[in-house]
């Protein structure tokens, strides 16, 4: 009987995903392991496996349909023997979900949904030998970066064979040392008012109706969620950043250059703010954490997303333990990131986690703003313009060029002093910028 593909679920909260293309056409042999598809998610794409050999029979759902369910039947694989042509998704049998891989490269992935009565055992070891564990190269790949034991995990492939859909639900389950599955994102709340009644407040021909992007629509869920359960408080300073400029110029024109002349690095305020952020973080440790239910977690590390706009969004890729980071190496990290993300090819542990994280409107010309944080981060550092204006120093009024920064923090993890300590460790590393160069 003929094999039913999903539409996998990429995220523990996905519930819906655009098929951009696919990459077999019907008719086309397929094997275990094949990427038959792509699929976009709300940060990047993802390339869809089959996990049975066959025939790919029938496309249901055709390329580029946006908002397509999870675990529904997008196309049907024929078996050995059976007719592509008389396919239909009432009269196919074993469920087979498809296996999601990153397109860039394989990180730690989500499980997608399992279909019961689908397993195959191993045969059984012969007396004194480990039993041999068939695997495709991707599941092997998969289970080596997440240091997962493949004789742990049950194949559900042709002959027991371990498939990357089988990889990810042994991590799902808790297996090895993969992360836990994030709980589940409760429904927001609906509009007061619906679509239609709003469209009547403007006549029919003075607006353009543009349908939301994915992204956009993670974007807007998330925000909600993150206003109505964290409780967010204010804190904002000023910084003089003069000397930091000074330095940064030196820097930049002590740069080791290429044969062609080009530097191997050319530093950003914005490098040098998050390096700042995150030696503070380091130096008031109550404010280096996260907040759980039952407990909070205190870092060892600072690690700080930084936000970057991209076409249709927002997206905040995280430097892992930024407070050990040369700034050179922060600054070519996120021209590296800037790049991808624009392209969609970060992977998720790129872009998830993060403990506090900087977001900067300066370029623009926004002189002060509050941003909202993203969770599990606790704080979230918004950095405004810098601006020459006269201060008084020792009696006498001279220039210096300042910086708003206004600290967000979660109450539940950051008290109003904590915050005032992190943002008074943050000045500081700005005012004396010799202490970002660890000496």
């Amino acid at each position: 009987m003929s094999v039913k593909i999903l539409m996998p679920a990429l995220s523990p909260t996905m519930e819906k995903g655009n098929l951009t293309r696919w990459l077999k056409a019907e008719g086309d042999a397929v094997k275990s392991g094949d990427v038959i598809a792509e699929i976009e998610t709300d940060k990047a794409t993802m390339e869809v496996e089959a996990v049975d050999e066959g025939t790919l029979g029938k496309i249901l759902v055709p390329a580029g349909t946006n908002d397509v369910p999870v675990n529904e039947i997008i196309a049907l694989i024929a078996e050995e023997g059976e007719d592509p042509k008389t396919l239909t998704a009432g009269s196919s049998a074993p469920v087979q979900p498809a296996a999601p891989v990153p397109l860039a490269s394989v990180s730690t992935p989500t499980a997608p949904a399992s279909a019961p009565g689908n397993v195959v055992a191993f045969p059984q070891a012969e007396a004194g030998k480990p039993a041999r564990r068939f695997a495709s190269p991707l599941a092997r790949r998969l289970a080596g970066q997440n240091k997962l034991d493949l004789a742990a995990v049950t194949g559900s492939g042709p002959h027991g064979r371990i498939i990357a859909a089988d990889v990810t639900a042994a991590l799902a389950a808790g297996v090895g040392k993969a992360a836990p599955a994030a709980a589940a994102v409760a429904p927001l709340p609906k509009p007061t008012q619906s679509d239609a009644i709003i469209k009547q407040y403007f006549a029919s021909d003075s607006f353009d109706e543009v349908p939301h992007e994915t992204m956009r629509k993670t974007i807007a869920r998330r925000l909600v969620e993150a206003t109505t359960n964290i409780p967010h408080f204010y804190l904002t300073i000023e910084c003089e950043i003069d000397a930091l400029l000074k330095l940064r110029g030196e820097l930049n024109a002590a740069a080791p250059k290429a044969k062609d002349g080009t530097p191997d690095y050319k530093l950003s305020v914005n490098d040098m703010i998050v390096k700042a952020l995150a030696l503070a973080l380091i130096d008031v440790p109550n404010a280096n954490v996260t907040f759980l239910e039952n407990s909070m977690l205190r870092h060892h590390h600072a690690d700080v997303a930084v936000a970057v706009a991209i076409p249709d969004g927002l997206i905040t890729p995280v430097l892992k333990q930024a407070d050990l980071l040369p700034l050179s190496v922060i600054s070519s990290t996120m021209k590296d990131y800037a790049a991808r993300a624009k392209q969609r090819r970060l992977k998720p542990s790129e872009y998830e986690g993060g403990v506090s994280a900087v977001s900067n409107l300066g370029m623009y010309g926004i002189k002060e703003f509050s941003a909202i944080i993203n969770p599990p981060q606790s704080s979230i550092l918004a950095v405004g313009a810098g601006e020459a204006r006269p201060v008084v120093r020792k009696g006498q009024i001279v220039p210096a060029t300042l910086i708003g920064a206004t600290l967000s923090c979660d109450h539940r993890a950051i008290d109003g002093a904590t915050g005032a300590e992190l943002l008074s460790a943050f000045r500081h590393h700005i005012e004396v910028p010799l202490t970002l160069l660890g000496i």
